[in-house]
């Protein structure tokens, strides 16, 4: 018996050894024991963009929503024949990607990060919540990351604690507080994430304002009042700059080997309503010659309707969207200045709200390259376009849905929420004449967090792409 005991304890301390010896041999000596805050910010910039611009998020779901692409072939996006399969890469990657990736900077030990990255992420963070909330309604957020099964938070409680997420966030950064490297999007410029920061602050004041127009008035101050000031010109936007192929726009990527989307019919003749001089920036001509005019697809038809309109003879996205060096943008100069208008007809803060409308249009025009003043002028000077204090939402509506034109998830909220421009549902679709008001939960959230969802589903409403979510229930 003692022999056997011998041996078992010669084979434990031997393997044992053995085991830590391969440890030894199995570390990388070049390798860092921990991810480096550099390495998580670059890869979070380009997975974000990739997530915000791509075709799951993007132009198969909320840019056929808002009618600013439409389906040429494979329609059955376009016609809201989906399924809650459809909808799992913004929650999965948003949740499983960007937040984890953000969280561990935000663990990281202040000589692994400083209060920079730490700012940073938590910018990030807050704009990867508000993308979900937006686009879900009730999610996971104060127990994200810190349980396997967390609950759901109200929407209204999303949006308030991200306010105060945004609060620290600009506390977190300071010029002084440290360089940051990896930073692919304002290149360490931490004067711009702080004028980021008040932007978003002001974006979630006015996605609260028909609900707790209290607390979205004194947020609109907060955000307008704080010294590092807001998003001021086209140089502060915040986006990510693509490269060659493989890591191109992902619209440029996929109009490489598919061609299955037209520029919407809806968006076309607005533009050629109010003689927008973006139009030939929006579209291409058709490749038919003889066409000789900027032709959309309608949206919501069959398939055999939608091929029927002629591939040759309709309009693809402009090539500006389709080069594979073309930014993901993500908040730009004009949007914050229609918040801005927006803040000021609500009388939430002080100023001219009809020249803050003006400045938003012709930051959108410079964007997208026109610039010239007299061209700038007449479309600004146009009865169609001018501001209409008696209803800003329409004003702003309209041409906030106009210089969104590719950012589909961010146009969806505003279009949601201002009830601008109306749009009609396609003759096709399947939601008896509604277009999505939501996207629907993964299917994977019923299976693995059962009562979490089940208890969201009970108090915002039934799991249906129809549901209105809490900021847009009039």
């Amino acid at each position: 018996m003692l022999k056997k005991i011998a041996y078992i304890t010669l084979f434990a301390l031997t393997f044992s050894s053995c085991s830590d010896t391969l440890d030894d041999i199995n570390k990388n000596p070049n390798a860092t024991e921990t991810p480096l805050a550099p390495y998580l910010l670059t890869g979070t910039l380009k997975q974000g963009a990739d997530l915000y611009w791509g075709d799951v998020n993007n132009f198969n779901s909320s840019l056929l929503f808002v009618q600013h692409w439409a389906k040429i072939q494979y329609t059955e996006p376009d016609r809201y024949d989906v399924s809650n399969a459809s909808f799992t890469s913004l929650w999965n990657t948003g949740y499983a990607t960007l937040i984890t990736d953000l969280n561990t900077i935000l663990n990281f030990s202040d000589q692994q990060a400083n209060s920079n990255y730490k700012g940073i992420a938590l910018t990030l963070r807050s704009w990867t919540f508000l993308l979900l909330t937006d686009a879900y309604g009730n999610i996971p957020y104060k127990e994200a990351g810190l349980k396997v099964t967390p609950t759901y938070n109200t929407q209204k409680e999303v949006y308030t604690g991200l306010l105060e997420d945004l609060k620290q966030a600009q506390s977190l950064l300071s010029l002084t507080n440290g360089v940051v490297a990896g930073d692919v999007a304002y290149k360490g410029d931490i004067s711009k994430w702080k004028k980021l920061v008040n932007s978003l602050r002001l974006r979630i004041a006015l996605r609260i304002s028909d609900k707790e127009p209290a607390i979205a008035k004194q947020a609109a101050i907060d955000a307008t009042s704080d010294a590092a000031g807001l998003i001021s010109n086209n140089n502060d936007t915040f986006k990510f700059t693509y490269a060659s192929s493989p890591q191109q726009n992902p619209a440029s990527a996929w109009f490489e080997t598919r061609d299955d989307f037209r520029i919407s019919k809806t968006l076309v003749d607005k533009l050629n309503e109010l003689s927008d001089p973006r139009l030939p920036v929006y579209a291409q001509l058709p490749s038919d010659a003889s066409v000789g005019k900027y032709v959309g697809g309608a949206n919501g038809l069959s398939n055999s309707d939608a091929n029927s309109q002629g591939f040759a003879k309709t309009s693809k996205p402009g090539k500006y969207f389709l080069t594979s060096t073309s930014p993901a943008v993500i908040v730009s100069y004009s949007e914050t200045l229609f918040n801005l208008s927006e803040a000021v007809a609500r009388g939430y803060i002080a100023g001219n709200a009809e020249l803050l409308y003006k400045d938003a249009i012709t930051a959108s025009l410079n964007q997208f390259g026109i610039t010239d003043s007299a061209t700038i002028s007449n479309y600004l000077n146009q009865a169609t376009v001018k501001y209409d204090a008696t209803n800003y939402a329409k004003s702003i509506g309209t041409q906030k849905w106009i210089a969104f034109y590719g950012q589909g998830l961010d146009a969806f909220v505003e279009w949601r929420r201002l009830d601008y421009p109306v749009l009609t549902a396609g003759p096709a679709t399947v939601l008896d004449g509604k277009i999505p008001s939501r996207f629907f939960y993964p299917g994977t959230e019923q299976s693995l967090n059962g009562t979490s969802y089940q208890n969201a589903v009970t108090a915002q409403g039934k799991d249906l792409l129809t549901t209105k979510l809490w900021f847009d229930a009039k």
